[in-house]
């Protein structure tokens, strides 16, 4: 434990320069709650080091914090300090080359999903109640998944992202994890804007998504599938989210837009000061930056398609139901291939919700083993709160 923090950190989720506290600037709602905040928001006079120290060098602390830390904190919550993260949020793994690989308490043998690392580790350990997150391309929903943990996306551009290192801004949300349904709410009923009662009255099974998952989600996919339609009382329609081509080219449109965006927003900065990066992230810095201009603008247009084809199906009343990941949480000792290929497998599902802008929700369930795995809810644009609700009433017949 480190002098004056008051958490000691057995889960290596925590990053050395963000072991502090920061007492509520007032009481609310969410008064007693503790939290920590992945390192990519700003906390003012605090530095922010994305997951790499020569970012950390290169910036100063900044003068103001990120707006929803603002919020929290305004709202009753105490902040316990900043949690690791992948290298500038560029993984899904939860590896760190430099600050290793925080532990994931509900199945200590594997890693907790990246790049929200850190903020899954302590939830998931009971050491705060909820932790802020970032999802570009699934960086809360698989942490969540692989930790038995309440996560979200976000409706792209509901919540701010000022204050937050960004990745690829075109796709990147703010977030937030927590160990229960009943915190997961309240968090979710202070940061979202109040939304009308919305009952789903249309229920997807989206079988390209579910084919891409391994079968031990089969069985708690169709749980939750059969408790939602008892709840709605409708029938399942069965389609899949990508009529015209695969789940595979939309992972490609995916990765072609992100990575162009990410190469202009980060480019220069990678040039000027070399930093190293693991193997897996230096290749993905790499190949961003041999995207043409060309290449980004048809893939953006593939990916307007696939927005409009996503939000046509959900309408303003749909929900499906959808992995939140491919497989189980990966070995912590993993061979680099395994990994990459379940990464892949994963995007193809997680680039659902990302191309579309939509929320989707996790809730943590259970494989026949007893091993942490999510199921998710993915709802119209707008529909966050709305889905966080309905998602917590499902899960109590569903585990």
């Amino acid at each position: 434990m480190s002098a004056g923090f008051p958490i000691d950190d057995t889960v290596d989720a925590w990053v050395p320069h963000g072991r502090f506290v920061i007492e509520p600037s007032s009481t609310g709602p969410l008064t007693s709650l503790a939290f920590a905040v992945k390192d990519v928001f700003d906390v003012a006079a605090h530095a922010t080091g994305a997951g790499n120290p020569t970012w950390l060098a290169t910036h100063a602390p900044p003068d103001r914090s990120s707006p929803l830390v603002d919020e929290l904190l305004a709202a009753g919550a105490r902040l316990m300090g900043k949690t690791l993260t992948d290298e500038l949020a560029y993984s899904l793994h939860g590896d760190n080359l430099h600050y290793g690989t925080p532990v994931n308490l509900r199945a200590p043998a594997c890693v907790t999903g990246g790049s929200s690392s850190g903020s899954a580790a302590a939830v998931a350990a009971g050491l705060v109640d909820f932790a802020l997150g970032t999802d570009t391309g699934g960086s809360t929903r698989v942490p969540a998944s692989y930790c038995g943990l309440w996560g979200l996306r976000t409706s792209h551009g509901l919540l701010s992202t000022e204050g937050l290192v960004p990745l690829h801004p075109s796709f990147d949300t703010s977030t937030w994890l927590a160990h229960d349904g009943s915190t997961f709410e309240r968090v979710g009923e202070q940061l979202l804007p109040p939304v009308a009662a919305r009952t789903p009255r249309r229920l997807l099974r989206f079988d390209d998504a579910w084919a891409m998952a391994d079968p031990v989600f089969q069985m708690p996919l169709q749980r939750v599938l059969d408790a939602l339609a008892n709840e709605l009382a409708v029938s399942p329609q069965r389609l899949r989210a990508s009529p015209d081509v695969t789940l595979e080219t939309w992972r490609k449109t995916y990765a072609t837009v992100g990575a162009h965006e990410g190469w202009q927003v980060h480019g220069a900065w990678i040039k000027r000061h070399q930093p190293t990066f693991s193997p897996a992230i230096q290749a993905r810095w790499k190949a961003a930056s041999d995207v043409s201009d060309d290449a980004a603008s048809a893939a953006r247009g593939v990916m307007a398609s696939a927005r409009r084809h996503v939000r046509d199906l959900l309408g303003d009343n749909g929900v499906a139901v959808l992995p939140s990941a491919a497989s189980l949480a990966p070995r912590r000792d993993a061979d680099p291939a395994t990994v990459d290929a379940v990464r892949l497998r994963t995007m193809a599902i997680t680039c659902i919700a990302g191309l579309a802008g939509l929320p989707q929700v996790s809730l943590p369930l259970l494989s026949p083993d007893g091993e942490p795995l999510g199921v998710s809810l993915l709802g119209p644009v707008g529909s966050d709160l709305a889905l966080i609700r309905l998602a917590v009433r499902l899960h109590a017949c569903c585990r």
